[in-house]
């Protein structure tokens, strides 16, 4: 489909007011879109049904749904090249330097590494918002800076009339199942770009990295036949580095899909360890409902096509297709949701005995470019 007509059915859609969600998964130049024909509102539980899924970070709220077979659906080629655009940093910055944001938030992370001291929880994750005024409000365009800006990100525009609008790059996957294989990254740990990838960890990353690891693993265990873990290696994420592994099983005949998600959602890397009770101090002393910043988002249970051809040389190399259930889900990291004319933007960062509060809000900044450097 020809992209400037492609851009142009999404915005007919939300000047309608209809929901749809645009995207482009991480280092694809593929870019689709559903477009939902009503203004209904569904849910899922079960994680059966076909379609495009939005989930908050509490678990004990639905997940929304798009489902396939009530959107149209749209693909369209949309090769980009890296870019850096410049932010204005003297009217997107202000609210990273308010000191009434900064001082809440250092008094947050000093509660949180005292409650870790006291044995309430080994890490827990503890985010902010900040509020931009748009010179811009068409999501569309903000929607294509950020495919140009961030190649290596699952990039995507998110719109529902009775819940509202959202965008993000995200660099995390929360999971991909294909039949009865999946796999989960596990990142955490974060440090600025600064040129290269050959940089020094210090304990405190590689032992929040380890606790998002020693998660997933635990927690998986019960489901699958056999699991697998890579080592971990520095990737890069935007203007960030973090510490990835990742981590491949098979599942068991009788386990499904929404035992995995309960089992791993919400990780470490968004939550905290225990996850109980680092959840319990977020919703507690976050003082701001997170919606759906750390939930997860992607195509939920996508026919695809898989052909394989036989070695055997009396049956002339013949073909066999058979069709399989595709699940891709991503962490909903690096994101903003946009009201009105105003962009609010969601960052954080996990908590250990060894963090400085004054160095856990200078993340936050780092991460806040990430978004700011697609709002000028």
């Amino acid at each position: 489909m020809i992209l400037e007509a492609f851009f142009k059915r999404i915005e007919t859609q939300y000047e309608q007011q209809l929901p749809f969600v645009v995207y482009r998964k991480p280092n694809k130049s593929e870019v689709k879109v559903l477009l939902q024909q009503t203004a209904d509102l569904y849910f899922t539980t079960k994680f059966i049904e076909q379609g495009f899924v939005f989930s908050p970070f509490d678990d004990s709220v639905n997940t929304v749904l798009m489902p396939f077979k009530n959107s149209e659906v749209l693909i369209a080629e949309c090769k980009t090249t890296q870019s850096g655009s410049a932010y204005k940093a003297t009217e997107i910055q202000r609210n990273s330097t308010d000191e009434k944001f900064k001082n809440y938030h250092i008094k947050l992370v000093k509660k949180g590494v005292e409650a870790i001291k006291n044995d309430a929880f080994k890490k827990v994750v503890l985010s902010r918002t900040e509020d931009v005024l748009l010179q811009e409000v068409n999501p569309i365009s903000i929607f294509q800076r950020l495919l140009n800006n961030y190649l290596s990100a699952f990039v995507y525009c998110w719109y529902h009339p009775k819940i509202g609008l959202w965008l993000g790059a995200t660099p995390e996957t929360l999971v991909k199942i294909e039949g009865n294989r999946f796999s989960i990254m596990a990142l955490a740990g974060t440090q600025v770009y600064n040129g290269t990838l050959d940089v020094v960890w210090q304990d405190k990353e590689i032992k929040e990295q380890q606790f998002v690891t020693d998660f997933v693993v635990d927690n998986l265990k019960p489901l699958v036949e056999s699991i697998e873990v890579s080592d971990t290696n520095t990737v890069k994420a935007g203007n960030l580095l973090h510490l990835k592994t990742m981590i491949s099983a098979q599942l068991k005949l009788d386990s499904n899909l929404k035992e995995v998600i309960s089992a791993i959602h919400p990780t470490p890397a968004v939550c905290g360890v225990p996850k109980q009770a680092a959840k319990d101090f977020i919703l507690n002393y976050e003082n701001y409902n997170r919606e759906f910043y750390t939930g997860f988002l992607g195509e939920l249970n996508l026919e695809t096509t898989t052909t394989l051809r036989s070695g055997k040389r009396n049956i002339e190399n013949r073909a066999y297709t058979f069709n399989r259930k595709s699940t891709q889900l991503y962490v909903n990291l690096r994101c903003m949701q946009l009201k009105n004319s105003q962009a609010t933007i969601y960052v954080g960062g996990g908590i250990t005995k060894s963090s400085d509060a004054e160095k856990e809000w200078d993340e936050t900044v780092a991460k806040s470019l990430v978004i700011k450097n697609v709002l000028s």
